[in-house]
């Protein structure tokens, strides 16, 4: 499974293109270039376990964290900081707030008429038509974006992770996101885990079973200052994935707890650290 992602790192490797980037390492203020390719696709098939990297080690409660907070619909960082995860430290201003990020596209999209959208309510109601009627033209606009034109400028960081759409199909539930920028070293390993657990979590609401996650990247890219760790990297057997365990309490997307989501028989390599670039 990890392979579809080792596969995209040697891809970029050996073929991406360097070239400057606005990014600026926090530690010294200098800008650093990429090595980067446009248009990659990598399939990740949930049934077989699920696609935390093994060959270092994933930090699996923030990508809970995060991923709850985002189904908060929350725009600060405090929830984040009550749960010591600082990943979005580097773009709050001085109160914790970030714009209409993600969460708030989700939960709270601003129609023109003043109204808001809740695009994950939506998802799971579309889900439920779905499964009366398969017929049902639900079953191709199963989409939540995050790209809001009107509200990019106000944003502290224009949405990375685009677009999703889920497709189900013989009782399994598939979803695909579109990335428009992916750090494939720091990033892409964490969004991977994010988006795979969105899709087991969407599954198991809707009672059915989870099907792929397909992560489909414009910008991919790997950080001139990783180069060594993503050798080492893919110098490095990977592990059998884990499973992932979801408590039977969990009825709906909200309210969920970092408890109530397990990560099962997760074996990896030592942790490979890089700065991250802003």
């Amino acid at each position: 499974m990890e392979e579809a992602y080792l596969e995209l790192l040697r891809d970029v490797r050996r073929n991406g293109v360097r070239k400057p980037t606005r990014a600026v390492l926090p530690s010294t203020g200098q800008k650093i270039d990429a090595l980067s390719v446009f248009g990659r696709q990598s399939r990740y098939d949930l049934r077989e376990g699920f696609p935390a990297v093994t060959t270092k080690r994933l930090a699996f409660g923030p990508v809970v964290h995060e991923l709850i907070w985002f189904l908060k619909g929350s725009s600060n960082i405090a929830y984040l900081k009550e749960h010591g995860v600082t990943i979005w430290d580097e773009w709050a201003d001085a109160d914790g707030e970030l714009g209409p990020v993600y969460g708030r596209q989700w939960r709270s999209w601003q129609a023109p008429d003043g109204r808001t959208i809740d695009q994950i309510a939506g998802l799971v109601q579309g889900i439920e038509r779905l499964k009366v009627d398969p017929t049902d033209s639900i079953g191709r606009r199963l989409i939540v974006s995050a790209w809001n034109p009107s509200d990019i400028d106000d944003m502290a960081l224009p949405p990375c992770h685009t677009l999703f759409q889920f497709w189900l199909t013989e009782g399994r539930l598939s979803c695909q996101l579109y990335q428009r920028s992916a750090d494939l070293f720091l990033g892409v390993p964490f969004n991977i885990a994010s988006y795979a657990l969105l899709t087991v979590l969407v599954a198991h609401v809707t009672h059915v079973e989870p099907g792929e996650f397909v992560h489909t990247i414009g910008d991919a890219h790997i950080y001139t200052n990783h180069l060594d760790q993503v050798d080492e990297q893919l110098s490095r057997p990977p592990f059998p994935p884990p499973q992932l365990a979801i408590d039977p309490s969990v009825t709906s997307l909200d309210d969920l707890r970092r408890d109530q989501i397990t990560l099962v028989d997760y074996r990896h390599h030592p942790t490979l650290r890089g700065e991250v670039a802003v």
